[in-house]
């Protein structure tokens, strides 16, 4: 049996146990920097645990990264699980918190959740850390029996002396274990081993969703707790003027009118339906800033600039594009335009804060701890070691509420206001339509050169819009924002799927007043659109099948090529499709994994478009739980379809004018097509799952919705489209 073997020195991977009553703790510092390994070796009693084994053998694991949904917790518990041979039927999980991992040198690594980094990004440590406690309950039970350790195994919890078959607990001899060193060197199971990993095991918060038993931060409930409903200036960079309490201030419930920083005002009273209704008959004057006229006109003006601009950033090239054009035989040009689209969240922004002048505490869901405390900390006003954060499950996350955290500020900031009660603040609907972080706005201008032989030569891709770190940190403005080029570079794990012998893709920097954020996928959304919508339109200009015209392409990248063929192979594809149903094909590289679909559409004379089929494949390396897997292709389908179909948010008079979901609508469940899943682990490499599939949903539906019609559709959302037949 082939196994990895991972050495580990007391710096890069320092493990303490301690006995905790009659449990056994094992806690791994995860190494950040030689200040913390110190602090940590300093107060090895204090550090607290990834694993703890209960005296009647419950298994708890703690997670660092959030649950939203995507079964990141059961998924990670897989993997310490593996490792440690317990009974999974006795195992549960629960959230370590941020102030704990600061004051202890970050012991449990990092607390984001995003980018398709919960289990990619931990999968090696958590692991380890399972392996880790193994061995010490193994090394336990032996000196209890007196035996070699070597001739004692582990499996289901059980520790058998091999020889005599006599056994043992993990429970039972988890206190001895506690008083051993943990060893330095620890062996981690090959892949062709796992038991747990790769299986679709039942997820660990299922059954508390169903029975109501998960408590979300909207449900939250603590003695004493009032309600705090807020609105602030509707224009993006606006400013509070003034408010005028005289009247509302004796309205039923309400505790306190209060401002909140410089640009809100919020409503504190008994139920949060006492502050709402307060907080819309308040009388409030706004000074709208600097962005009042700016509108969704002046921002496309903007783009189309970019598209034309001298000053860009190169994000990918090879050979000489200008030459190779000039020569073409037929040049195919188009320009795409993708919109600003909201996160919205089922559960909107909300985050419960108790504050007084020697600690501030907060419950709240987010995607990053680490993140949410910082935020704590500074509205606060107190050292990091005065504040702490409790994370809980998230209704929905999809980015917006990892790197951005204003919800948290603004419930310190009125729990400030009111010390020593605690404030639950929640967001209306039309609050956090208005108040969001954007998926970016941006536009594409393609130029591609065929040569006579139907072949592409040279292709350039201008991309004009929005960076994301840019609008976060100004500083960045003038540096060129990888992050744009998702899925186009030339290597790593967004690298483009394609081979083309001159090649320029590049970025015109253009950052309208509407801030933009982190949208589940983020740029490989629109990026994944315009190349794969041009890769047809260029395979139906050269007169050629696009899946032949994609392998040509694809030599070098067998791995996207190998998604590719299996959704055409399991979508028929080359075979004649249901009367009045046509095909059509996308594939991308996100986050390490490759992936690809195969869309089965249908428009009719009306223009009514049904989607009735979309077969998937993706290659993540190893596949972790694939009926987890299987869900959040799905989900991400549901995401990426209502954005292409629906999801637009437009700009009039400096602020957003799309409120709730009657002018911003989702997918209905009538308008879900059915989904075939291909889960192809290649092995040797960990991509992410939840992201990389929603980019290949909307291209694919693009280009069967040409393939039905004869139209190219290049501005989104389709719900602006005439799909009637030309």
């Amino acid at each position: 049996m082939t196994r990895e073997r991972v050495n580990i020195s007391r710096r890069e991977f320092l493990i303490h146990c301690s006995a905790l009553g009659a449990g056994f703790s094992l806690g791994l510092y995860v190494p950040f920097n030689s200040q913390a390994d110190e602090a940590a070796s300093s107060q090895t009693t204090e550090v607290n645990a990834w694993v703890v084994i209960e005296p009647d053998d419950t298994v708890i694991i703690r997670i660092a990264r959030s649950e939203m949904g995507q079964g990141t917790l059961t998924g990670l518990a897989q993997l310490v699980a593996e490792e440690l041979e317990c009974d999974w039927s006795r195992v549960r999980t629960e959230y370590p918190t941020p102030g704990q991992s600061l004051v202890r040198g970050r012991i449990w690594g990092s607390f984001a959740t995003g980018g398709s980094q919960g289990i990619r990004g931990s999968h090696q440590y958590v692991r380890k850390g399972g392996a880790v406690a193994r061995e010490m309950l193994i090394e336990a039970a032996a000196e209890v029996w007196g035996v070699a350790k070597d001739q004692c195994s582990a499996e289901n919890s059980i520790i058998t002396h091999k020889p005599t078959g006599r056994t043992t607990s993990y429970g039972k001899v988890a206190a001895a274990a506690a008083e051993l060193i943990p060893p330095f060197e620890v062996v981690l199971k090959d892949p062709k081993d796992w038991k747990i990993i790769g299986k679709p095991v039942k997820r660990l918060d299922t059954v508390d969703k169903l029975n109501g038993k998960q408590v979300f931060g909207a449900d939250l409930q603590l003695p004493g707790m009032l309600n705090a409903a807020i609105e602030a200036c509707p224009t993006f960079g606006g400013r509070l003027k003034s408010f005028d309490n005289t009247s509302v201030g004796k309205m039923p419930g309400v505790r306190k009118i209060v401002r909140v920083g410089d640009n809100a005002v919020a409503v504190v009273a008994d139920s949060w339906w006492q502050a709402k209704t307060a907080l819309d008959a308040l009388p409030i004057t706004w000074d709208k800033g600097p962005h009042a006229s700016v509108n969704s006109a002046s921002i496309e003006q903007m783009l189309d600039d970019g598209l034309t601009a001298t000053r860009v950033f190169v994000g990918n090239r090879n050979g000489d594009i200008d030459k190779v054009l000039k020569g073409a035989v037929k040049t195919v040009e188009a320009t795409y335009t993708y919109p600003y689209q909201n996160h919205a969240t089922m559960e909107p922004m909300n985050a419960t804060a108790l504050w007084t002048r020697d600690r501030c505490e907060v419950w709240c869901p987010t995607q990053n701890g680490e993140n949410a405390h910082e935020a704590a900390t500074e509205a606060a006003g107190l050292p990091p070691d005065k504040c702490e954060v409790y994370k809980i499950h998230l209704g929905g996350g999809f980015g917006r509420r990892g790197a951005f955290h204003d919800y948290v500020t603004q419930a310190v900031l009125i729990a400030k206001q009111m010390p020593g009660t605690p404030i639950k603040l929640l967001w209306s609907r039309e609050e956090d339509m208005l108040h969001g972080h954007y998926h970016p706005i941006t536009k594409a201008r393609m130029v591609g050169g065929l040569d006579d032989k139907g072949n592409l030569m040279g292709l350039h891709m201008r991309i004009s819009g929005q960076s994301i770190r840019a609008s976060i940190n100004p500083r960045r403005k003038n540096r060129m924002d990888k992050f744009v080029f998702q899925c186009l570079l030339p290597d790593g794990d967004h690298a483009i799927s394609y081979t083309v012998p001159n090649l320029l893709i590049d970025h015109a920097m253009r950052n309208p007043p509407v801030p933009p954020g982190y949208w589940r996928g983020v740029n490989i959304n629109q990026n994944a659109i315009y190349m794969e919508s041009f890769i047809d339109e260029l395979a139906h200009a050269a007169g050629q099948d696009p899946l032949v015209f994609r392998r040509k392409l694809m030599t070098h990248h067998p791995k996207s090529l190998a998604v590719l063929n299996a959704v055409a192979k399991n979508a028929g594809w080359g075979k004649p499709a249901p009367r009045g149903v046509y095909r059509g094909l996308a594939v991308c590289k996100a986050f390490a994994s490759y992936v690809a679909a195969c869309a089965e559409v249908a428009v009719d004379d009306k223009g009514i478009l049904k989607i009735h089929r979309i077969v998937a494949a993706t290659d993540p390396g190893h596949a972790v739980n694939p009926q987890q897997i299987e869900a959040q292709v799905e989900g991400s389908f549901v995401y990426g379809l209502s954005a292409l179909l629906y999801g637009e948010c437009t700009i009039k008079d400096g602020g957003v004018e799309q409120q709730n979901f009657n002018s911003y609508p989702s997918m209905l469940i009538r308008d879900m097509p059915k989904v075939d899943v291909i889960i192809m682990p290649s092995g040797g490499f960990w991509g992410g799952i939840g992201e990389p599939t929603i980019a290949v949903a909307a291209p694919a539906v693009l280009n069967a919705i040409f393939a039905a019609t004869g139209k190219r559709i290049r501005r989104f959302p389709l719900k602006h489209a005439d799909l009637r037949p030309s």
